[in-house]
C-alpha cells in the first residue's frame, strides 16, 4: 500500500482540472484529466480509489492526536501555551468554531468524501473485472469518512454520488446524524458482503475491516444487539488473534501484524512541510508526540505533544505489562541508560509520553518530523473484542462470553482473570478499553458515548461538549445555512 501513495502528490490535482480553451493553441493542454478523458480503464478507478485512500493518513493522525489531548488521557503539551493554540483551546475545553485543528477535521474528511464521491459519480462509466471490488472499498472509504465527522460534529450535510465544487455547500442541509449513520451502515453493508477477507495490498480494506467497523458504528448508536452481531461474526471467522509480542506491538516491523483489522499506512518518503501536513506520506503525529530536545539511545527528538498524565498512568493495574507498551516514564528510562540522556521539559510536562508512538532511532529519513513510517493501528483485534463484549453486557446478551472476550485482552496484558457481571462488568470494560487504548484516541469518544465525560474531563458542559463546532468559515462558505451546534 506505501507502494501506491507516490502517485498521490500529483493526482489529486490532477483529478479536479478542466480544460479550457486558448486561442492561441490549438492543442489541449497536456494535463487535462476531467470526465471526458478519464475513468476510460481499470487503472484510471484505481487511481481515483488510491486518491481516496491518500486522505486516511491526514485524518488519521489529526483525529488521533486531536481527540487523546481532548480526553482525560492527555495534556496538550508542546513548547508553550501558545504551541499549536488550536490544541490547547481543546485540552481546556475552551474551543471555539474558529480552531485550526477543527477545520482540519473538517476539511481533510470531506476532502475523502469528495473523492470517493467522484469515484460513484462516474461508476457506470466503464465495465471492468475489479469494477464491484473498487466501489466496495470506496463504499468502505466514504463510511469511515462520515464516521468520523458525525463522531466529531453531529449533523452533517451529506453529499452523496457526486462532487461538490467551490461555492456548491449551501446546497447541501445539515442532516440528523440518524440519517448520517444510515447511510453509513448502507455503504459498510455492501463493502463487508463484496470486500475479499484477504487485501490485495497491505492497507486496502478487507471484509474484516468492514464488519468491525459496522459493529463500532452500531455500538456508538446503542444499537447492541447489531453491533454484537457484527463483531461477533469477526470473532468467529478467525482471521484475527492478539499478537503476542505487546510490548513491540507499535513498531514498524510489526505493522499489519495478525491483531491488525484495519491499519492506516505511512512511509518516510518526503512529500510535506509544516505548510501542508495533509501532504505528508509520513504519520506526522509520531513527530509531534516525540521527547523535546532528545538526545540519547532509541529515540528521537520531537515536539511534546499529546503527553499521557498520572491519572492515566495510575489506571494501570500493577503488574499489567500494557503500561510500558504504551507510556514511557522519561526519568526512569534515563536513570536505565548507561548512556548519558538529556531532554527539555515542554509545557505541561508530566514525565510521561505515548510509548506507541514515539520517533525512533534507525529508520531512514528525510525529515524526522513530517516522515514517519509508523502506521495507526486504527482498528485491532484487541478492540473487536472489548466492543464486542460491550455489546453483549450491556445489551442484556451473554455476561459470560462478554467476560472470555474481556478476560482474553487481560491474559495478554499479564493480569489474572476476573469474575463479575452485570454492571460490574460494565465498569471492568470501560476500564480494559481506556488501558488498552491509551494513546490511541478512543478515549474521548468512548466517554462521550457512556455518557461519563462530563465526570471525567475537566471542563466538559453536558449539552456542548459531545460535539465540537463546525468550523465558522465553513459555515460562511455555504451561505450561513448551516446552524451552529449548541452552545458555540
Amino acid at each position: 500500500m506505501k507502494n501506491i501513495y507516490k502517485y498521490l502528490l500529483l493526482l489529486p490535482a490532477l483529478l479536479f482540472v478542466t480544460s479550457c480553451e486558448d486561442e492561441f493553441l490549438d492543442e489541449p493542454p497536456e494535463y487535462s484529466i476531467d470526465s471526458e478523458n478519464f475513468f476510460n480503464s481499470e487503472d484510471d478507478y484505481q487511481q481515483a480509489l488510491i486518491a481516496a485512500y491518500d486522505l486516511l493518513a491526514a485524518v488519521g493522525y489529526v483525529t488521533t492526536i486531536t481527540s487523546e489531548i481532548a480526553s482525560d488521557n492527555a495534556e496538550a503539551g508542546g513548547e508553550s501555551a501558545t504551541d499549536v493554540v488550536a490544541w490547547q483551546e481543546i485540552n481546556n475545553m475552551e474551543h471555539t468554531p474558529v480552531n485550526d485543528q477543527l477545520r482540519n477535521i473538517w476539511n481533510w474528511n470531506y476532502a475523502g468524501i469528495n473523492r470517493c464521491n467522484y469515484i460513484f459519480e462516474f461508476q457506470d462509466k466503464t465495465d471492468f473485472e475489479g469494477r464491484t471490488q473498487v466501489l466496495a472499498e470506496t463504499s468502505f472509504l466514504r463510511a469511515y469518512y462520515y464516521f468520523q465527522l458525525v463522531k466529531w460534529f453531529g449533523d452533517l450535510p451529506m453529499p452523496l454520488d457526486k462532487r461538490v465544487l467551490f461555492g456548491e455547500a449551501s446546497g447541501f442541509a445539515r442532516l440528523p446524524k440518524a440519517e448520517v449513520y444510515t447511510q453509513i451502515e448502507e455503504d459498510l453493508t455492501f463493502a463487508a458482503a463484496t470486500l475479499n477477507p484477504i487485501a490485495s495490498q497491505q492497507g486496502r480494506a478487507t471484509r474484516g475491516a468492514a464488519l468491525a467497523l459496522l459493529g463500532k458504528v452500531h455500538l456508538y448508536q446503542d444499537d447492541f444487539e447489531a453491533a454484537a452481531t457484527q463483531l461477533q461474526t469477526v470473532i468467529n471467522e478467525g482471521q484475527y488473534d492478539l499478537f503476542g509480542d505487546l510490548e513491540n506491538l507499535f513498531l514498524s516491523q510489526n505493522e499489519n501484524s495478525i491483531e491488525s483489522v484495519f491499519e492506516i499506512q505511512y512511509s518516510n518518503v518526503q512529500g510535506a512541510g509544516f505548510e501542508c501536513l495533509q501532504c505528508s506520506e509520513g504519520n506526522v503525529m509520531v513527530g509531534f508526540s516525540g521527547i523535546r530536545g532528545y538526545e540519547g539511545p532509541i529515540y528521537r527528538s520531537g515536539f511534546s505533544f499529546n503527553v499521557p498524565v498520572q491519572e492515566l498512568v495510575d489506571a494501570f493495574e500493577t503488574g499489567d505489562t500494557r503500561l510500558e507498551a504504551a507510556i514511557l516514564d522519561i526519568e526512569a528510562f534515563a536513570a536505565e541508560q548507561t548512556e548519558t540522556v538529556s531532554f527539555v521539559e515542554g509545557f505541561d510536562h508530566t514525565g510521561y509520553y505515548t510509548q506507541k508512538y514515539l520517533p525512533r532511532q534507525g529508520e531512514a529519513f528525510q525529515d524526522p518530523n513530517l516522515t514517519n513510517r509508523t502506521n495507526i493501528r486504527q482498528i485491532r483485534y484487541a478492540d473487536v473484542l472489548l466492543m464486542a463484549a460491550e455489546a453483549l453486557n450491556r445489551g442484556n446478551g451473554d455476561d459470560a462470553q462478554a467476560l472470555a472476550y474481556v478476560n482474553q485482552v487481560r491474559s495478554r496484558g499479564g493480569l489474572a482473570n476476573i469474575n463479575v457481571s452485570g454492571s460490574d462488568l460494565t465498569q471492568a470494560i470501560y476500564q480494559e478499553r481506556r488501558v488498552e487504548f491509551a494513546g490511541e484516541g478512543h478515549r474521548f469518544f468512548d466517554l462521550v458515548r457512556t455518557g461519563n465525560a462530563a465526570s471525567e474531563i475537566d471542563g466538559f458542559q453536558t449539552g456542548k461538549h459531545e460535539v465540537f463546532p463546525i468550523p465558522l468559515i465553513e459555515i460562511q462558505l455555504a451561505g450561513n445555512v448551516w446552524q451552529q451546534n449548541p452552545n458555540y
